[in-house]
Parts: structure tokens; C-alpha cells; sequence
């Protein structure tokens, strides 16, 4: 999938079924990977939790790639133990970053299990510091949420990275960039799948203020989409 480099948001990219969408969001990734390598040496990362993502993931696992130039940060974490199954830096791991040889000093996970301000408080010094990613890769809920932005709750504009409580879905405690921090990248993925996003698709598109909404990159933004969410 070629991305382009316009200010028009959102994309929508269509996609007949989440193993199809999957694919190109790992190809995209590889691609951007190669773009910002040649370009500054590294290339900065955010990583979304999810099922979706988790295909990725899994492909980009059985990739090539020049894994030593690439930093992994993350766009949301649940406040659970390190080594909790459901956090997601666990399972990006177990899935993805266990298998290729990223160097572990690349990884930067979200120190969820300190408590929400005091994760968030951290983890904005190593946000502030990578800004502008070069790409953000995301996901939506049935709600509309992405990351742990959820609908109803609010945070400062020029917050980096927010601390989270009585999120709707458990755990209630979780730590997540922020729409400025995650809307900073040079490129934005969001993917969607499974029928239960129909409505919140709907939603979206008829202009509803949900989250993932809010989600605004210099570049825009592509949404990777199959069948089944689409409707």
C-alpha cells in the first residue's frame, strides 16, 4: 500500500479481510522503516495493542529488516504487572519483538505497573524526547477509542501522555499518549476489523466526536479497513 504525503485525513483503505489488512499494514510498516533509516538512521516506532495489530505483528516477525536502527515505543498500556499476558508490550513481544534481533535498549514499554500518573510522568520524558515519530500505528474500538482514549473522558491539550482512570473496559487504571502526542508522526495508521466496528465506522464518518477522530497528523491519516467493518 503506497502512502501518500498529503494533509487530507482520514484515508480510508479497503481491504477484504483482516489477513489482508494485515499484510499491508506490515508492509507499510517495512516500507517507512527503509524511508526514515535512509533518512536519519533510525526509525521511531509507536505500537498499538489489539487483535488486528497483533496479525501485523506476527508477519513483521518473519520480516528482514535492520531491526538494530529501529526504537519501539507504545501508544497505551494497562496498569497490570510487567509480565501480565494482557499488557501489550507483552504481547508485541511474545509475538513480534522476542523473535527478531532488536536490541532490547530499543524497546521503550510504558511502566504501567507503577501506577497511571506516575507511568505517564516517565514515560513523557522519553515521548518528548522521540517526537515527531515517524509512525504511529493504531487501532479502534467498538466504542471509538484508540489507545486508551475513550469516549467522554478528556485531557490537556498539551499533555503528552495521560494517566487513565475508570477507562470503561477493564482494568480501569491505564496510561496513553495523547492525540497531540500520537497525532505528531510523520504517518498515521489506524486499522480496522470485524464486524463489531460497523457502527463506530458509521459514527465516524458521519462526523461524531470519537477519539479516534481526534487523531490528526501533518500527513493525514490512513485507515486500513476490511469488509466486515466496512459493512
Amino acid at each position: 500500500m503506497q502512502i501518500m504525503n498529503t494533509t487530507d485525513a482520514p484515508r480510508w483503505h479497503r481491504f477484504p479481510n483482516a489477513q489482508a489488512l494485515a499484510r499491508a499494514a506490515a508492509e507499510a510498516v517495512l516500507d517507512t522503516a527503509r524511508e526514515a533509516i535512509a533518512a536519519a538512521d533510525e526509525f521511531r516506532i509507536v505500537l498499538a495493542g489489539g487483535r488486528t495489530p497483533e496479525l501485523a505483528y506476527r508477519m513483521l516477525a518473519q520480516a528482514e529488516a535492520d531491526w538494530s536502527r529501529w526504537r519501539i515505543y507504545f501508544g497505551d498500556e494497562r496498569c497490570l504487572p510487567a509480565e501480565d499476558p494482557e499488557r501489550n508490550s507483552r504481547m508485541v513481544r511474545s509475538v513480534w519483538l522476542d523473535r527478531v534481533a532488536i536490541p532490547p535498549g530499543n524497546v521503550f514499554p510504558i511502566q504501567a505497573e507503577l501506577g497511571p500518573e506516575a507511568a505517564a510522568e516517565r514515560y513523557a520524558e522519553l515521548v518528548r524526547d522521540a517526537l515527531p515519530f515517524d509512525l504511529v500505528l493504531l487501532g479502534m474500538g467498538e466504542d471509538g477509542h484508540t489507545a486508551s482514549l475513550f469516549p467522554g473522558h478528556a485531557h490537556a491539550p498539551a499533555e503528552l501522555v495521560h494517566a487513565v482512570h475508570q477507562a470503561p473496559k477493564p482494568p480501569p487504571e491505564r496510561v496513553s499518549l495523547s492525540a497531540a502526542a500520537l497525532g505528531s508522526a510523520h504517518r498515521i495508521l489506524i486499522l480496522v476489523s470485524g464486524a463489531g466496528k460497523r457502527e463506530a465506522v458509521r459514527c465516524w464518518r458521519s462526523g461524531k466526536a470519537l477519539p479516534v477522530a481526534r487523531i490528526r497528523g501533518p500527513a493525514g491519516v490512513d485507515v486500513l479497513i476490511d469488509r466486515d467493518a466496512e459493512g
